[in-house]
This record gives structure tokens, sequence and C-alpha cells, in this order.
């Protein structure tokens, strides 16, 4: 059969680039399935967006739909006549001559034979792309002049072909047609064409334009390489940022501007901010000293007559504007201390039912003096910082810049604690919002000032203010799996104290995250505990530090049974994310299985006994003392979970070593007595490793047993003795790991 090639471009105002690459993905799956579903087959689907296009090819689309035939049952032979009319109009038949009569079980039946013809592609495209576009999936879309039709953004071209010929049709007042347009100033158009390459080739050619977002990007990337090079600058790398200018430029050119250096006396991360976010500029780095360089590079659309001079110099002068409104909130911002900002915060909500944020801080920090003495922490300051730790969010510069919450607070911290002059900080932030250079020194004396206050930060040893400032800003570590883990302890025990307490707040007001929906970002705080536990080698008990910190919500009440009952669920939501955690990590899933279903498993463990004991399992069973035993385990269970079917009950573990009649019991009773014993030793301890290393013994004695010992007896007590035994087996083994989840 003949087949074609299929090329759609539609063509509009900008598209915003957050929106790109999800569209293009969108458009190739629709359109492959709306051509399947009318019973076309095809090559691969590709698929471009940029700034003002999206552009779809389909390779080797046939020109014709497969014909079809189908036979459609219908009713037994001397069915009413109603029934026989229903059918033949369902069918699209005229007489029931025209249908076939097939013997069966049941009696004869009418069948209709229904013969279709394949669709034309010409026909089937013409049809699917205007429904398509009025059910794309945009995440936002616009209507225009007095049609009811939504797009991303006004549309003004549609190019449809098969084979390079027109495939006509109309959306919104826009019909097909076999032109293109370029760049809107160095290659407008329009230009004719004709098939996928003449496509390509036009529009990089007459209308300089770039198709292909993935060969942008590394234009981008290789342009800026080559200026950092000839400038001897670095790039602080920002793989969002790169990923929104490849978007925003149908033909990228990088240039170098320059940037007045009185501003790099505000902190680094407000510099880099005010570039990324308001103007798409990069952040350049002095590779002697790490820190931010007096220059930008930005992307530019066009190539320009002047090499991009003016370009450079009007985007550095709108730079200065933005950094001027920076230096204005930093220097009012510096006005007022952070306690007398922490009174703002009662009118801050934090939830209705939860109260404010001031309230909240409370409950942090109280919590987080109390955690200090589990993490090793001095309580006063992790107090101290806790209450703190919130005071930004009422600045001018967070307003700006909310994902400075924190970052800013450490700096105000540190231009309140120390004497004048304050601040002068050029260490830039990736594109993750970390740092680039070390982050736990204080900052450089510089230029701008404040009045230290009479007393709080100012009275500290730089050393504890540097702990409280820190801890300011990590509390709200770690926000995800690649953030960093705060490991001062003073930041550990605020951080722990904030989530703890979001957590214990939603869940006493059952706001718990559901299937796919969880609008507060519980599983995010839940494993933000895990991972500041497991980093920090801190076992924590978290039960009766859940109930006392329901008391300290004083917008309801709970009777200890209700605490209780939130701890427990609690719990196991954490549970449950250190069990989604490991097995992310690649830690097998049995072995997580079988830890988490060991005896007494839940309030009776912490998290990090779980992760050690999951580490010396899966290290045991790599032994070959270790790989019999579960060989061992498996036989057993296998024979238990018979028997306990048969009978209708679980087998009891209470042996009575007066019914053995062979060595093999008594020794292996008097092993599995001895391991018991020297295992919860073990676990008491929490040496795992040890735990593991006390049942090994277990492997020749239960090997013995099963070469020795009929355990299904003809004397119905000894038969029931011998399962007891096995029983005990498998619950001493339990003490460590349940081995019946272990794959093997």
């Amino acid at each position: 059969m003949s087949t074609s090639e299929l090329l759609l471009e539609i063509f509009s105002e900008e598209i915003p680039a957050r929106m790109q690459t999800r569209a293009a993905a969108d458009l190739s799956r629709l359109l492959g399935d709306a051509l399947k579903e009318l019973g076309f087959s095809f090559g691969m689907v590709r698929s471009f967006a940029g700034p003002r296009r999206l552009t779809a090819i389909i390779d080797d689309l046939p020109l014709k739909a497969p014909d079809v035939r189908e036979e459609r049952k219908g009713p037994r032979i001397g069915a009413p006549e109603q029934a026989l009319a229903g059918f033949l109009r369902g069918a699209g038949l005229d007489s029931i001559d025209q249908c076939e009569i097939v013997e069966a079980k049941k009696g004869s039946f009418y069948v209709a034979i229904i013969e279709k013809s394949g669709l034309a592609a010409a026909e089937a495209v013409a049809q699917i792309i205007p429904k398509l576009m009025r059910d794309f999936p945009w995440p936002k879309s616009m209507k225009w002049g007095r049609s009811d039709f939504r797009w991303v953004r006004p549309l003004h071209g549609i190019l449809c072909q098969l084979d390079g010929k027109t495939v006509d049709f109309e959306v919104a007042g826009v019909r097909t047609s076999g032109e293109i347009y370029g760049h809107r100033m160095m290659g407008p158009g329009p230009f004719t064409v004709s098939g996928f390459a003449d496509y390509q080739k036009t529009l990089a050619e007459k209308g300089k334009v770039v198709l292909d977002a993935s060969t942008r990007k590394a234009m981008i990337s290789d342009q800026i390489a080559a200026l950092c090079k000839t400038h001897n600058l670095e790039l602080a790398e920002d793989a969002v940022l790169l990923d929104e200018v490849t978007g925003l430029a149908e033909w990228p050119v990088a240039l170098l501007g320059t940037m007045d250096e009185d501003f790099l006396s505000l902190p680094a991360e407000v510099i880099q901010l005010s570039m990324a976010k308001h103007q798409k500029y990069f952040t350049v780095l002095d590779p002697k000293t790490g820190k931010i360089a007096p220059h930008f590079i930005v992307i530019a659309n066009l190539d320009a007559p002047d090499g991009g001079k003016a370009i450079a110099q009007g985007n550095a002068r709108v730079l200065s504007a933005r950094l001027a409104d920076a230096r204005y909130f930093w220097d009012t911002d510096l006005k007022t201390p952070l306690e007398a900002r922490t009174e703002k915060l009662r009118d801050v909500v934090f939830h209705q039912k939860l109260g404010s944020v001031y309230d909240k801080m409370e409950r942090v920090a109280a919590l987080a003096r109390e955690l200090a003495l589990v993490v090793g922490a001095n309580p006063d300051l992790a107090e101290h910082a806790a209450k703190l730790a919130k005071a930004d969010l009422t600045t001018e510069m967070v307003v700006e810049f909310t994902s400075l919450q924190g970052v800013m607070g450490r700096y105000y911290a540190l231009a309140e604690g120390s004497p004048p002059p304050v601040l002068r900080t050029t260490s830039p932030v990736n594109g993750g919002g970390k740092r680039v250079s070390e982050d736990n020194p204080p900052p450089q004396a510089g230029e701008v000032s404040a009045k230290p206050s009479e007393g709080g930060l100012s009275d500290l040893p730089e050393a504890d203010l540097i702990q409280v400032a820190n801890a300011i800003r990590d509390h709200y570590k770690p926000q995800g799996p690649s953030d960093s883990v705060p490991t001062d302890p003073v930041s550990v025990a605020v951080a722990l104290a904030d989530k703890l307490d979001t957590l214990v707040g939603f869940w006493a007001i059952d706001e718990k995250p559901t299937g796919s929906k969880d609008p507060y970002a519980l599983r995010r705080a839940a494993l933000g505990v895990i991972r500041l536990e497991r980093a920090n080698d801190h076992s924590i008990w978290w039960h009766d530090l859940i109930i006392a910190h329901i008391d300290r919500f004083n917008l309801f009440s709970k009777t200890y049974l209700e605490k209780a009952s939130i701890a427990d669920s609690l719990e196991h939501f954490l549970l449950d994310r250190l069990r989604v955690q490991m097995r992310d990590e690649g830690e097998r899933h049995d072995l997580v299985d079988a830890a988490f279903s060991a005896q007494g498993v839940g309030g009776a463990v912490t998290h990090l006994q779980l992760v050690r004991r999951i580490n010396a399992l899966g290290g045991f069973l790599e032994t070959p003392d270790g790989a019999q035993l579960l060989a061992g385990a498996k036989r057993a269970s296998n024979i238990l979970r018979i028997e306990e079917k048969k009978d209708g009950k679980a087998v009891s573990a209470e042996v009575k070593p007066s019914l053995f009649t062979q060595d093999e019991e008594k020794a292996l009773f008097a092993s599995l007595s001895d391991a018991r014993e020297k295992a919860a030793s073990a676990l008491k301890k929490d040496d795992y490793t040890a735990a593991m290393a006390a049942l090994a013994p277990l492997r020749e004695g239960i090997d013995a047993f099963f070469d020795k010992v009929t355990v299904n007896a003809d004397d119905p007590a000894l038969r029931a003795n011998r399962l007891a035994l096995l029983a005990m087996f498998r619950q001493s083994l339990r003490q460590v790991a349940d081995f019946d989840k272990i794959a093997g």
C-alpha cells in the first residue's frame, strides 16, 4: 500500500515556554491516537515546539485506511418484525435478504455483513485535526475575536500537507495553506514549502528559525561556554533557566553584558534571582574566587548588526533598575529586627483550623527545644532559631522572592547580630537554589549597615550566631530528593520540629493525603523527617513526642485515646514513606517487606533501626549461612502453611520437650532457645548484624531436622509437637525479619 508523509504546523502568537514541551508531547499522542482509532498504521510520530509554532511529522502514513468487514449478529429466525426492523436500521441494511443465516447450538440467527471502505488519509486528517485543536489540553488557553475557539495564544496559520499537498480544512476562521512564516524580524516570510525536509530547510535558511528545541538548547549552551572561555568566566549552572530561554528564542544568540559592581554587595541569591526570574539572564562567576562576576549573559533572539552591543547595554540598564529595587528591599528590611517582625506573623494565616504562622512559630519553638535534647543541640539556640525562622516572611525581599524564605532570614540574622559594617556576599547559588561556595561561614563585611538590636542576636557569640542563622535558613530543608540535608544539630532540631508540627497539625484535623492529592505537601514533609533522621544517624521515638505536641495546638482539644490514635496513624504514614524511600533507593522490595513485617515493627522500632535491619538482612542473605537458613525457612513455612490450612487454625509455637523422641528435635530446640536469647539481646543493642549472626547456627539444626525427622508423624501428639517446633523456628526468625517475604 502506498504511504505518505503528514506534516502539520500550528502557527500562533508566542507560546509560554513552560507549556511547549508538554504541548509537543500532547500533539504527538493525540494525533497518533486519533489516526489509530480510524484504522491507520504508520511509522514514527515526531513533534517540535518553539515560541510560535507546534509541528508534527508522521512518516509512512497510508493514503487510505484498510477496508473493514464486520459480522454483526442479529435476532433469531422467526423473531418479531419489530426486532428485525431495528437490527436492519442499526446495520444500515434495507432488507433481511441482505443478511446471512448462521446455524448455532441455540438455533439459527441472522448475521449482517457490513463492509466499510477505509477512509482516505486526507479526509481523515481533515476530520481529526480541527477536533484535536478544539479539545487540546492546554493548561491555560484564551479566546479572541468573536469565536468560541480557544488556543494558548491567537492562531495565525495552519500548514497541513500530505506528501507536500495541502489538506484543506478550517479552524476558527484560519484555513490551511502551503505557506509558513519565519522569524519576526530576520525572515518573516511567507514562504511556500512542500514536505518536511523543505519545511525545515526553509525555516532555517530563509526564516531564521531553529525548529528543534534540543538544537536550540545546544546552541545556547555552546555559545555560553564560548563566551565564558573568551572572558575567563564560569557559568553558574541553571538548568531551569536554560530550558526556559530555549523556549523563548527561535534564533538564539548569547551576549555578554556588564553590571554595576556596587550591586555585588547584595546577597548572591538576590542577584541571581533578580537576573534569572525577572530578566532571564545567566549568572557568571569569577573562577578565581567562585563569586559572582560583574557580568551576565543574555540570550537575544536575533543577529544584531552591531554584534549585540546595544542589546547588551539595554539589558544592563534594565538589570540596574531591578537590582536597585532589590537594594531598596534590602535596606528597608534591615531597619526592622527579626524579633520585631514576628508580631506581624499573627496576621499571617497558616491554616484556618491551625491558626496563624505566629501560632506555628510558638509550637515549633517548644518542640525544637525538646528535640534539641534528642539530637544533641543546644536547646536555647534551637528555641531562639525557631522563634525567628518565619520572621523573614514579612520582609520586602521575601514578598518579592518567595523562594528566598529562610535564606534571607539567615542574612538578616547575621546582619542584626554583627556589628556594623555588615554583610557583603557574592557567593552565587546554582539553579537548584544551593550555594556554589561554602555556605556555613559568616558573610563578608561590606557597605550596607544596620544598627544592631539591644539584645537577642547581637548578644550571641559569633559561633552561636552562625548556628542560629544557619538554622533559620535550613529549617525548610530538605525540600525535595535533590536538596541538601542539614547536619548542624541546631538546624536539625528546628527542621525536624517545623516538619513534625505540620504533620501533626494536619493529622489532628484529619487533612491527610489521599491518593494522588497532597495539597499541603505532607508526603514531602514526612520524607524530610526521615532524611534528617537517616543523614544524622538519629533514632527518634516519635509516639510520645507526637502525643505531647498535639497539646500545643490550642484550637482544639483531644482525649488521650484520640491523641494516641493520631500518633499511631502518623507513625504508620512515616513508616510507609520510609518503605517508599528505601525502594526508590534501589533496596530489594522483598527485603524491605521482610524487615517491615518483623515482629514488633511499628511503634516498637525507629526508622533508623529499620534501615539498619534491612542493611544487615541483605548482608546476611549473601552469606552461605544466610542462603541455607532462608531455604530452611521456606521449607518450614510451606509445611506450616499446608498444615494450618488443613487444620483450619494457626500452629502454636508452644513446644513440649518431653515429647521429643529424636536427637535432631532436641538439638534444634536447644539451638532455637540459644539463638532467640542471643538475637533478642542483640536487638536491644540495635546490633542487627549480631542478631543475624545469632540465627546462623540454626542452619545446621533445621537441615538435620528435615533430614532425619518425619514432621507428619502418625502419632497426633508427635505431629503437633514437631509442627510447634517449626512454628518456634519461624517465630525466632521473625524477631529480625519475616523470611516468608523474601524471594528465593
